[in-house]
């Protein structure tokens, strides 16, 4: 039988404390250009020691002598910073890790709770959009003085979708708002004649239709092509003709008037502005005389520059009265020292990333997407010895600028395709551009099959199966080899 006994150890081991400095030089690793430039607007608010720098202001301050005790104290902190980061802290680093007093605590992957909201700031309130449901109910309000109808109208105004139609049915839609068919009927017929034309339609025929009835061109024969509109999507021209009982020029310019038409009329109310993505690095070719390759840098148009004052914190320590006063400025410069250095070491590790990503793959820069390698984070990672979450964070939400467009970091990651020889990978977004460059070149007599589709690739090195293609084909909005035989032989 064991004895159960008490014992006294001493051991040794090691363990990474992440202090609020290092967690905020994890946490900057995560941010693009311009969601650094908002976190160094509310630093600049609490910390008086930091100022943005232009030009003139850096030479100066490059120009400047420190005195030995602030050199000293900022050599200090860079060393400090130097010994704690080594770029695989983001590996300890979790959401419950960060104190919560840290400027940085509430910062996320998509910006700060901190900073303004986008959708109160001054300049969004300067001009207010009119939604499409004010739109509409001004409108009601007009046209209909009952009260009971007015609230059936707004319930109904309620039911439209994002394209503007009212798909739910007469019947449906009385059981649900407590009324007859028939009124309902009675309401959405003068409520269709309200602005933007072709809302409350029941579908994408009655839209169009009630947008060419306002215009006077809701004749018989187009009334024949709304009836049919699946034809004209399968480029059904000759069947198209039979059924309208037109000739093919007449049907032609038929066509181009139903093209002229909205098939959203709720997307003119649509005020969201798609932001354009602003890359964070840029890839330059180098020219030959100067080796040739490329060279990537930081966008320096969107990247936030600060330095420390030296001569106000000179200023203000001379000054400093009591012990509660030169504790606050040591730690405010230890601060603004700190966050730069963590800065340039921010700008340092996404410069390393960038470069070996443009390393790895080379190949799409110079020929194209048929020659995207399959590359993980861990690739990444091993090359330039620190933790995959660390590149990671580099790579999520930053772009870069290059000669083909601007691509996000992570576009370049990409799973790997077996080969017929076992040796060699393949990238699933090279495969699926060669898919399409295959589709888009096949002859009209000849449609390629996914099999068909298949056995090329093979012969090309690359091994996959059928229902891959199939997924690859559809993940592009390719339509099968049947609609694409159907499509094609009507077009002739």
């Amino acid at each position: 039988m064991s004895k159960i006994t008490q014992r006294l150890d001493l051991r040794q081991s090691q363990q990474l404390v992440m202090t609020p400095q290092l967690q905020q030089a994890i946490k900057l690793l995560q941010l693009n250009n311009m969601e650094l430039s908002e976190f160094i607007e509310s630093e600049l608010e609490q910390n008086p020691l930091l100022e943005k720098s232009d030009g003139e202001r850096e030479d100066a301050a490059d120009d400047a002598q420190e005195p030995p005790q602030q050199a000293e104290q900022k050599d200090e902190v860079q060393a400090e910073f130097d010994d704690a980061w080594t770029g695989n802290e983001a590996q300890q680093a979790s959401s419950g890790d960060y104190d919560h007093g840290s400027s940085l605590a509430a910062v996320g992957s998509g910006g700060s709770a901190n900073f303004e909201d986008i959708e109160n700031s001054f300049e969004n309130r300067m001009s207010q959009h009119k939604t499409l449901r004010e739109h509409l109910t001004e409108q009601l309000l007009v046209a209909f003085d009952d009260p009971r109808d007015r609230m059936i109208g707004n319930l109904l105004i309620d039911q439209i979708d994002e394209a503007g139609y009212l798909r739910t049915g007469y019947d449906a839609l009385a059981e649900r708002l407590g009324c007859s068919p028939e009124r309902i009927g009675k309401l959405l017929e003068k409520m269709k004649s309200f602005d933007p034309t072709g809302i409350f339609a029941a579908d994408l025929s009655e839209c169009l239709a009630l947008q060419l009835e306002e215009q006077g061109k809701l004749d018989k024969p187009m009334k024949a092509l709304l009836e049919n509109l699946n034809m004209l999507a399968d480029h059904n021209m000759k069947g198209l003709t039979n059924k309208c009982g037109v000739n093919d020029t007449y049907l032609a310019d038929m066509i181009e008037e139903i093209r002229s038409l909205n098939p959203k009329p709720a997307g003119e109310f649509d005020h969201l502005v798609v932001q354009t993505a602003v890359p964070d690095v840029v890839m330059k070719r180098l020219p030959k005389n100067l080796g040739g390759g490329w060279r990537v840098e930081l966008n320096n148009d969107t990247l936030p520059k600060v330095l420390v004052n030296q001569e106000y914190f000179t200023e203000v320590s001379g000054k400093a009265k009591n012990k509660s006063e030169k504790e606050y400025l040591t730690n405010q410069l230890n601060s603004a020292n700190w966050l730069i250095r963590a800065m340039d070491q921010r700008a340092q590790t996404i410069l390393k990333v960038a470069a070996e990503i443009i390393e790895q793959q080379d190949g799409f820069f110079n020929y194209g997407i048929e020659f995207l390698r399959p590359l993980t984070l861990k690739d990444i990672a091993d090359v330039i010895d620190m933790h995959e979450s660390t590149v990671s964070r580099v790579t999520t939400n930053k772009y870069i600028g290059t000669p083909r467009g601007i691509f996000e970091l992570k576009y370049f990651f990409s799973t790997a395709l077996g080969s017929t020889d076992g040796v060699s990978t393949h990238s699933a977004e090279s495969v699926k551009a060669r898919i399409k460059t295959l589709i888009d070149a096949e002859d009209p007599k000849k449609i390629l099959s996914d099999d068909s589709i298949v056995e090329i690739l093979k012969t090309e090195g690359i091994d996959m199966a059928r229902r891959t293609v199939a997924k690859y084909r559809e993940a592009m909005h390719i339509p099968s080899s049947v609609q694409r035989r159907k499509q094609k032989k009507n077009r002739q």
